[in-house]
């Protein structure tokens, strides 16, 4: 088990956030597909996976030549910070404070885009364009979290397996439904990811730093549970303060 405590937290932090991402891009590919047509979608998401292979090929070697305790450091303040992001975000949506992100409305705003362009004679190429910057925004983070979560301990290769599984899970129930992923539980995932990416940056900040966790790569859970306990605290409290617009307008 304690051995298996890195790999199986390293696999289920890819796969979590990049299932997260992936479910983004694919409701603006799938947007452009049926409104447009599947040509430029999968010409648009195809140009941004090359692209996006090629930022991994390009920069994944030089990973080597920095050392461990430093790429830790690095890698572990990253993933604090990106950690604290996807949290604060996942926070501010539970108590209401800024809205859920719908995946309906989403497609629906793609869709009346593509449908206000369709009388261009650029028409195909700015379907294109809009499934491409999808693919390659969403992607840039899902390299992102795959390289951070799997390089510090020689992990890329199980991050990796993690976000693919996501991709194609993705997909096939993209396939059978043939519409956006709405009851994806995001903001649930994205709150889950937070906890993990940040408890990830605080576990690998200390050992880049030369700490020695009590456990060893047992202490990770340790300390994801006291940030989900504080965070769980925060919204609670949160909540009881009436922060969300509508409670502050009306006071």
């Amino acid at each position: 088990m304690h051995d298996l405590t890195p790999i199986i937290s390293t696999v289920t932090a890819a796969f979590l956030a990049s299932f997260v991402e992936v479910v983004e891009a694919f409701t603006i590919v799938l947007a452009v597909g049926v409104t447009r047509s599947w040509r430029p979608a999968l010409t648009g998401t195809a140009l941004a996976l090359v692209v996006l292979a090629a930022l991994v090929l390009a920069f994944g070697p030089l990973l080597a030549l920095v050392p461990i305790t430093t790429l830790q450091f690095v890698v572990g303040v990253l993933l604090i910070l990106f950690g604290m992001r996807w949290l604060r975000k996942a926070i501010l949506r539970s108590v209401g404070v800024i809205a859920l992100h719908d995946e309906d409305a989403a497609f629906s705003k793609e869709t009346a885009e593509l449908n206000r362009q369709a009388s261009d004679k650029r028409a195909d190429y700015l379907a294109g364009l809009a499934a491409f910057k999808a693919v390659l925004l969403e992607g840039v983070e899902v390299v992102f979290i795959v390289i951070a979560v799997g390089a510090a301990h020689g992990q890329t290769g199980y991050a990796s397996l993690g976000a693919l599984a996501a991709l194609i899970l993705v997909t096939l129930i993209g396939l059978v439904v043939h519409r956006p992923l709405a009851r994806v539980p995001e903001n649930a995932l994205k709150f889950v990811v937070g906890l993990m990416l940040t408890s990830f940056g605080i576990f690998w900040t200390g050992e880049g730093i030369g700490a020695e966790w009590p456990g060893a790569d047992l202490a990770l859970l340790a300390i994801f549970a006291v940030i989900a306990l504080a965070s769980f605290a925060i919204v609670r409290w949160m909540r009881g303060t009436d922060l969300t617009p509508d409670r502050r307008a009306a006071r």
